[in-house]
């Protein structure tokens, strides 16, 4: 554990020793700062026409700001993830560092445990970015807060399996830009894999229904965490880790 730990350090510290970590923080905080501020406008102008907060018509913050926040927040990830993972083994592979790692008295889970948790790390103050916008929400208004502990939770289940699939393309490839791109377009298609659900057969329908990450995301914007949900991302991040650890130690034979 000690191992582990000492690594996703080492990780987390090599992405705030240079821009990458105050690129990427920022460049989610900024999106997601507009989206809020959107949001906000748009549930105001809502609130409004429905005769007010306390009218009968009252607009709901938790299905008309909560939700498409997060919404927005889990578009932003295909853009930002990438930028996180594309350098955990490309960079090391590039420099030769990764002869030096593969070679110390650590096992290949130790390795990968570390980088991932590394990357959540960095991920986690991304998010933790967001929880000063959150605070003006229950200072100002009155929204649910099982559905807002529920979109982080999903969030950081769905951002789990983007950097488990981020560390293996990245395990694959000595360049970071390739890394970085072919990851963008994996969680792409991850994205957008159900939309021709409608155009196919059934059972054709189901699976791609199910492999879609957005279907999976969108209880938890309503504030339910649903055992299907979980059981998928963590398999996700199982399989992701699982293939990692596999390039990982053919790259150990191969040295």
């Amino acid at each position: 554990m000690s191992n582990i730990v000492a690594i996703a350090s080492r990780e987390l510290k090599s992405y705030f020793s240079t821009p990458i970590a105050y690129v990427v923080i920022g460049f989610f905080a900024l999106l997601w700062g507009y989206f809020f501020y959107a949001m906000v406008i748009i549930f105001d102008q809502q609130s409004a026409q429905m005769g007010g907060p306390e009218g009968p018509g009252a607009a709901n913050m938790n299905q008309q700001l909560i939700r498409p926040l997060f919404l927005n927040a889990s578009v932003i990830l295909l853009f930002v993830l990438p930028l996180i993972t594309m350098r955990t083994y490309s960079e090391e592979k590039r420099s030769g560092t990764i002869e030096l790692l593969l070679t110390s008295p650590v096992t290949d889970f130790q390795i990968i445990m570390g980088k991932f948790l590394g990357a959540m790390g960095l991920f986690a103050a991304m998010l933790a970015v967001t929880l000063l916008h959150m605070g003006m929400l229950f200072s100002f208004g009155n929204p649910e807060w099982r559905t807002v502990v529920s979109g982080y939770v999903g969030l950081l289940l769905m951002g789990g399996g983007f950097i488990a699939v981020g560390l293996l393309i990245s395990s694959l490839t000595k360049n970071q830009i390739v890394a970085g791109m072919v990851t963008f377009a994996v969680f792409l298609m991850l994205w957008v894999i159900n939309w021709i659900a409608s155009f196919t057969s059934p059972t054709t329908q189901a699976v791609l229904n199910y492999l879609s990450i957005t279907d999976h995301y969108d209880d938890f914007t309503k504030g339910v965490v649903d055992t299907k949900h979980l059981v998928y991302y963590v398999s996700v991040i199982s399989l992701g880790l699982f293939l990692t650890a596999r390039a990982v130690d053919t790259e150990r034979w191969k040295g």
